[in-house]
């Protein structure tokens, strides 16, 4: 996995990141050839009239895993339907900004093009074809695959060596079988397309908390050993921070924050909205909701 270099070469304790207006600096100084996303500016409304995304920017760089942090709402998810041009089919559309994927604007690419060139959305709630087995889905995520029935199998069986209980399951009908089941099949199936990079959207969603630590290990295992980029889309920030390199919080439509994993998981406005900690102390429900309705992220 390639690390950008200013990251590498700060010595010195990464103070915690910047509100508004900081992601726009980071896009600006880094050099495009390092990033196999680029997201610059965007803005996505709605039937026309609503507008939901209000001037997001991020990047991703070759081989890390980024993560979408906020709340139910933030607009995590628009987020990767406008990178992977799924919001026509919900009535919305980019009105402003651009959205670079491996060198190229794509904003005017297709879903199944955006798929071919190695960008693929593992949407939220995992949507497997109930009706089909678990090899019959896996095979669908190779459908616009063009090297040959070899080739095919062999990432069938990457898909099995990562997914060892999918293979199991492999006869079994996808309907039936669980959540944690379903959503690795749906990355299995994203695998079988031989991504660039993964858009994954709440991959935790409705999962026990030791099945969610499995998949993300697993995430960090595609990661680190086929060097597949990840943008992460995730209300889970402890885990999601984890595993990440770099991390983007949204909130009303607006990157609020921005900055490494790291720095995020230490910084105190982060550890109290989310994870209802201040100054090591686990705060109750109510002082919680207190510091929601009182704080201003862009103040």
């Amino acid at each position: 996995m390639s690390i950008p270099a200013e990251r590498d070469a700060r010595e010195a304790p990464i103070p915690p990141p910047a509100a508004a207006g900081a992601q726009d600096r980071a896009v600006a100084a880094a050099p495009a050839a390092a990033a196999i996303l680029s997201v610059n500016n965007i803005e996505v409304v709605y039937d026309h009239v609503i507008l939901v995304l209000k001037g997001v920017s991020l990047q991703v760089r070759k081989g890390d895993i980024v993560a979408l942090l906020g709340a139910n709402g933030a607009g995590k998810s628009t987020t990767l339907k406008a990178i992977s041009n799924l919001l026509s089919a919900e009535r919305g559309e980019v009105t402003k900004g651009s959205i670079i994927f491996d060198g190229e604007e794509v904003h005017a690419r297709t879903p199944s093009e955006l798929v071919r060139r190695g960008c693929i959305q593992v949407m939220e709630g995992r949507h497997c074809f109930a009706h089909l087995t678990v090899e019959d889905n896996l095979l669908t995520g190779a459908f616009t695959r063009r090297d040959g029935h070899a080739e095919v199998r062999r990432a069938l069986d990457l898909v099995y060596g990562y997914f060892p209980r999918l293979k199991e399951r492999r006869g079994s009908i996808a309907g039936y079988i669980s959540g944690g089941e379903q959503q690795m099949c749906a990355i299995g199936r994203a695998l079988m397309s031989r991504p660039k990079m993964i858009l994954l959207d709440e991959p935790s969603m409705g999962l026990a908390p030791q099945l969610v630590e499995e998949i993300f290990k697993i995430v960090g295992d595609l990661n680190a050993k086929e060097g597949v980029s990840f943008l992460l889309a995730e209300q889970n920030t402890h885990m999601a921070l984890k595993y990440a390199r770099y991390g983007y919080i949204l909130e009303n439509g607006r990157v609020v924050l921005d900055g490494e994993a790291k720095a995020l998981g230490e910084n105190q406005d982060v550890k109290e909205f989310y994870l209802g900690m201040a100054e090591g102390k686990r705060k109750s429900f109510r002082e919680g909701k207190h510091y929601r309705r009182r704080k201003r992220w862009l103040a």
